[in-house]
């Protein structure tokens, strides 16, 4: 049974149940980002790993830049190379199966890091198997959740994983501060051992959740594909009162697939203009690239150090405080995400990120923060402010847009390239910014608060609003050349006057209630192409095409896609007019 219904589709248990098990892959890549800040600090660490003048005292111990940095930033050129394999493995294996052997694999990760005593370049490498295994489970998780999700709750089941991603450095700082007090080794191997239980619950948990019906229905399994779609829905095969939602889901999903087997897809199909696919993977790539040029990861990355160079006593506690904050508003974007659309929060959150960094930078440029108090405070507050920007929008509003812009043919391939960006950029900051800070100190807030303004325009002239589409009307979307970035909020698929109606429609097609407008009540079928109509009699697809009336009197359609006497287009064998089988 159905747990609850939004905007007329129903919504069953399994969609939230999947949407929080595979945003464990989030949690994971959350808590490795957020213990290394504490390990670095470290007592028992730094005297393990770092250069001592005296080899007993803590003190006396400093990462070079070249060594903090290495061990920082290998975890990202290993989920850079992880998320260009994750495609491939994704692909091949099914996204459920290639999560579980990703899990696999950073558990090899972890496993040689707790093995190492005084060797700084063995959890170096540690880092970098286990971010292989990041890597290709930033890329599998977004597209698995966006391909399963229901269309409705799509933004916000997706944007669960970088809920997660919050949520586990969150974790990581608490778990951090309580094992510092402890004596020897166990302070910092205990931190880097509890990291085992994530890729288990993640590997486990995923075997009960139903395989990507578009994976499924691209290697002709069709029946698993409907199974997939029930069970998002809550359907069970005997419900036939529901059941036309699946099976027209599953009718849009094999026909827009079949659409696309007829033109073979390789890497260098990422790459070619037709139907905006270089645009679309040049997009995804800058978006990506944009997220880690925010700065939130200098923040994360070394939030610790930060807070200890501008006077604060406990810098451990800040950074809690920090996280907490990352992690709360991160709830907020969930539902800014859903209820306005994608263009408008990244363009909001850019510029309000950019003025807040920019007081940041210039109150640490303009008096020293370690002999100012109140200097020490604007800052922490203004960086507060800028990750409580960050988390309502570029933090989940991108992960989101990874999983629904790119076409079914292409998607894995052109989601690892966009995923593969963001590491790539997640390296660079994370191995020079030790470099950087050291050259112009704060006034490296400059440099993000620049890069957030750029984002903001980037998005407001390239990107399209895909919100309350289904993935296959996005791909209609970018191909219709009268559509703008900044007049897209307006577009809507064939058979729709706005998106507006697109969602009353669906509303009043659950409720069997006439439409606002006036308009004759008609039953439909709301499914991932949006435009699918059916006779309010039930007819079959065949009568409704041959134009025969239903048992009401309304004119059915002509099967060439025009609209009928109700005002709705029916279905085309013409794929580009956006219409389904």
């Amino acid at each position: 049974m159905p747990l609850f219904y939004v905007q007329g589709m129903p919504i069953g248990g399994v969609s939230i149940m999947l949407a929080l098990v595979a945003s464990m892959g989030g949690f994971i890549f959350g808590y490795d980002t957020g213990q290394i800040s504490d390990i670095l600090l470290m007592e028992d660490f730094k005297l393990r790993f770092a250069t001592c003048s005296n080899p007993v005292d803590h003190n006396s111990c400093e990462f070079s830049t070249v060594r903090a940095g290495l061990i920082v930033s290998l975890l990202s050129i290993g989920t850079l190379f992880g998320a260009l394999i994750g495609a491939l493995v994704a692909d091949k294996l099914g996204r459920r199966r290639a999560m579980v052997c990703e899990c696999c694999l950073f558990v090899v990760g972890v496993i040689i890091q707790l093995a190492t005593f005084t060797v700084w370049q063995q959890v170096a490498v540690g880092r970098l198997i286990s971010g292989l295994a990041v890597g290709a489970l930033s890329a599998a998780v977004p597209m698995y959740q966006a391909e399963t999700a229901p269309t409705h709750l799509r933004g916000t089941l997706t944007a669960t994983y970088q809920l997660f991603i919050t949520l586990g450095i969150l974790v990581a700082y608490c778990i951090g501060i309580g094992t510092r007090e402890l004596s020897g080794a166990a302070s910092w191997r205990t931190l880097i051992g509890l990291g085992i239980i994530w890729p288990v619950i993640l590997g486990v948990g995923i075997l009960f959740m139903p395989e990507s019906p578009r994976w499924c229905a691209a290697h002709g399994k069709v029946e698993a594909a409907r199974n997939s779609i029930a069970r998002t829905y809550g359907i069970k095969k005997g419900d036939t009162a529901n059941m036309h939602f699946v099976n027209s889901e599953v009718d849009d999903i094999v026909n827009q697939i079949e659409n696309e087997k007829r033109i073979k897809a390789g890497w260098i199909d990422c790459f070619r203009p037709a139907n905006k696919t270089l645009y679309r993977t040049l997009l995804g790539m800058a978006l990506q690239s944009f997220q880690q040029l925010t700065g939130a990861n200098y923040f994360f990355y070394y939030g610790a150090t930060i807070f200890q160079s501008v006077g604060i006593q406990d810098s451990f506690v800040t950074q809690i405080i920090l996280g907490a904050v990352n992690f709360g508003c991160t709830f907020g974007g969930l539902y800014v995400m859903q209820r306005f659309g994608r263009r408008r929060p990244l363009i909001i959150g850019g510029i309000w990120q950019a003025v807040w960094l920019f007081v940041f930078a210039a109150a640490g440029t303009a008096k020293d923060p370690t002999e100012n108090k109140n200097i020490g405070t604007l800052m922490i507050v203004s960086a507060c402010l800028f990750i409580f920007g960050y988390a309502m929008t570029w933090a989940p509003g991108i992960w989101i847009l990874i999983g629904e812009t790119f076409p079914t043919r292409t998607r894995a391939k052109q989601g690892a390239l966009a995923t593969a960006s963001n590491w790539l950029w997640n390296f660079l900051i994370a191995f020079f910014t030790p470099f950087i800070t050291s050259a112009i100190k704060f006034r490296y807030g400059f440099v993000f608060a620049a890069c957030n303004l750029t984002a903001a325009v980037v998005v407001y002239f390239f990107l399209y609003e895909s919100s309350d589409l289904s993935l296959e009307s996005v791909d209609n979307m970018y191909n219709d050349p009268d559509c703008k970035p900044w007049t897209s909020h307006r577009w809507a698929p064939a058979g729709y006057s706005s998106r507006h109606d697109l969602v009353q429609q669906t509303k009043a097609a659950q409720s069997h209630k006439p439409l606002a407008s006036g308009a004759l009540e008609e039953k439909y079928i709301e499914n991932t192409s949006e435009d699918t109509k059916i006779a309010p009699n039930g007819g079959t697809k065949a009568e409704y095409a041959n134009g025969a009336p239903d048992a009401h009197g309304y004119a059915a359609g002509n099967g060439h896609g025009t609209p009928t006497t109700a005002g709705y287009a029916t279905r085309t064998e013409n794929a580009e007019n956006g219409f389904a089988h």
